[in-house]
């Protein structure tokens, strides 16, 4: 039996402190929202994310972040991406060399265009920071339905270590040491399912949304090659593998967003219908960022920033899509003659 606590109360993290209290773990599950603690602890739910899957009763709600981080195998930060740096800012005094922290999450900073596990490290030097993603919707992880991710460390000792913690009879755990490309994979998507969710709300067929979703595998590799990645993890399950889920699913709420887009709501109606953290639109801008920076051309992730933050027209973006130069669908295979 190890000892984790997870930092960040809400669908996944909740989630998966379900997984590793159910695998035989002793959990912690910490939020800094007292209304939260309240719910978690009078209800054993998440009412709001999770209605209707009870906490096991081992499972630990704190409301204090020493004693959260205190004496613990893993610490798992499952805070939305938008508070991973404060967070981690706020912990730090409480976190001793060579502690192993497990980010859960999925984005990239604006402001600096990190990762969220560059972030952890940036703020949190002392530790050991991995990662763990793929196609997993906190719903099903919760309720035992089959799924499979992929841990992500620096050592193959740190990823076997989590990958035991979290390894189920109904979630499979496999390992990497491509923590860049796991991250960038993870992050990238969400920008792919919110045009996922467009063409669906514009009432377009199975060959659009295909052909967005091959091509967009094609911009995130691009970058995230030139950013390190691997091709492998791309193909893999926290690149292809969380780009089906997250864009075919109603489970998403990137895809969900995009949905309402589509069918002509404004962003800011979208996020208030959807009211969580939408990681896509929070993604969006640093990915092009990331783009013009390394010189990588990713239109799709182009028309979305314009749909987003320039009033763009969907169809607009379609049409400005299909008609651009033509070129080869890969400049790296080579005729014949």
């Amino acid at each position: 039996m190890k000892k984790v606590s997870f930092l960040g109360a809400g669908s996944w993290g909740t989630a998966l402190a379900i997984l590793c209290a159910n695998n035989g773990h002793k959990v912690t599950l910490w939020s800094k929202l007292p209304s939260e603690i309240d719910m978690l602890r009078n209800n054993r739910e998440h009412v709001e994310r999770l209605p209707g899957v009870k906490l096991p009763d081992s499972i630990v709600i704190e409301d204090n972040l020493e004693r959260a981080c205190k004496d613990q195998d893993i610490i798992v930060c499952s805070v939305a991406s938008p508070f991973v740096r404060s967070t981690a800012k706020e912990a730090r005094p409480y976190i001793e060399k060579g502690q192993i922290i497990v980010n859960v999450g999925k984005g990239i900073e604006e402001s600096t265009l990190m990762t969220l596990c560059e972030i952890l490290e940036d703020e949190l030097p002392m530790a050991d920071v991995a990662v763990l993603s793929g196609p997993s919707h906190a719903e099903e992880v919760s309720k035992g339905v089959p799924t499979t991710v992929v841990v992500g460390a620096k050592t193959e000792k740190t990823a076997t270590f989590v990958q035991d913690v979290f390894m189920g009879k109904y979630f499979r755990v496999y390992t990497s040491p491509d923590i860049i490309g796991i991250e960038l994979g993870g992050a990238l998507k969400n920008v792919i399912a919110l045009a996922a969710g467009i063409l669906d709300g514009m009432g377009l067929g199975d060959n659009t949304k295909a052909a967005l979703m091959t091509r967009g595998v094609a911009e995130i590799s691009r970058l995230g090659i030139e950013l390190g990645g691997k091709m492998e993890t791309f193909c893999g399950l926290s690149g292809i593998g969380d780009l089906i889920v997250t864009c075919t699913s109603t489970h998403s709420r990137n895809h969900n967003c995009g949905y309402l887009l589509g069918k002509g709501k404004t962003l800011e109606e979208a996020k208030a219908e959807i009211k969580q953290v939408i990681e896509g639109v929070n993604c969006a801008k640093a990915a092009m960022a990331l783009a013009n920076k390394h010189h990588v051309t990713m239109p799709i992730v182009e028309q979305i920033n314009a749909i987003l933050f320039e009033n763009k027209s969907a169809e607009q973006a379609v049409s400005d899509l299909l008609v651009r130069d033509k070129v080869s669908e890969y400049k790296s295979l080579k005729w014949q003659g």
